[in-house]
């Protein structure tokens, strides 16, 4: 694994958490099969180069490795990436996206999936990404918008309080480290604005149950980002509560809303205005 001197940021879900694991199996659980039936609309095939940011447990990189095989090559990165092994046509890189630099038009495909928003330095990144791609190249972005996420069935109106102090305490522990919890919504503006063309967004709810992955999730971010949603005004006994809840076979809310966006960087004579 080849490794740059880049510092690795406060992110709220540290990828060294002794939860972290839990969380890498709920997202791949939950949208795995959503971001591959995405990924394989764009044609992604033998011989291409990708680039997949923030690739965490890495089950992205692997899927696109095995599409690109065996003259391609994905480059997958994070800033703690322990859960990267290099692998054929797979090649592994302690990367910080905000820091460090990107060759420019060198991939045919750029996958930023869960990332972006968690980044004050978003739009910076997101301008990165797009000079990464080469004329004619590929962003998919994925993100969720968490301004709508309500419960929709309860065992009292005081559990329907309960959830729903959670969902807003959650999204104070990410703004408070510079994360915007509702961007998903902005990303087609503003990949239309980094110079993308061919904008297509995708928005996707769910219904999350007990054992769902998406409340599982939700479950999982109760340990994940205790300390912050502490500071943020629970108490331990509401997040007992709110852990008893998402567990109850009656309880079930919406999910965030989970926009997939792609877009395509121009030809070179497209920019230019001559085709």
């Amino acid at each position: 694994m080849r490794e740059s001197l880049g510092p690795a940021p406060g992110y709220a879900f540290d990828n060294d958490s002794v939860h972290s694991d839990e969380l890498h199996r709920c997202l791949t659980d939950a949208y795995d099969t959503m971001t591959f039936d995405r990924l394989a609309g764009t044609g992604v095939t033998t011989g291409w180069r990708c680039l997949d940011i923030g690739s965490g447990s890495g089950t992205v990189a692997r899927w696109l490795a095995d599409r690109v095989a065996p003259t391609g090559e994905v480059v997958a990165t994070d800033v703690k990436p322990r859960h990267l092994p290099d692998g054929p046509c797979l090649t592994a890189l302690r990367h910080d996206v905000v820091t460090d630099p990107l060759p420019e038009a060198a991939f045919d495909l750029v996958v930023a999936r869960l990332v972006l928003q968690h980044l004050p330095e978003r739009l910076a990144v997101l301008g990165k990404l797009v000079r990464a791609l080469k004329p004619g190249g590929l962003l998919h972005i994925e993100e969720f918008d968490a301004s709508y996420e309500p419960p929709l069935l309860t065992p009292d109106e005081e559990s329907a309080r309960l959830y729903t102090a959670f969902l807003d305490a959650k999204c104070a522990v990410l703004k408070a480290g510079g994360g915007d919890p509702h961007w998903a919504r902005k990303a087609p503006a503003a990949m239309r604005d980094a110079g993308l063309v061919d904008i297509d967004p995708r928005p996707r709810i769910e219904l999350r149950t007990a054992g769902s992955p998406g409340l599982r999730m939700q479950l999982n971010h109760t340990y994940h980002l205790r300390d912050g949603l502490l500071a943020a005004g629970l108490t331990e006994a509401q997040l007992a509560a709110v852990r008893a809840l998402m567990r109850d076979p009656s309880f079930c809310a919406a999910s965030s809303v989970v926009y997939s966006v792609q877009g395509r960087r121009p030809w070179l004579a497209e920019r230019d205005g001559t085709r």
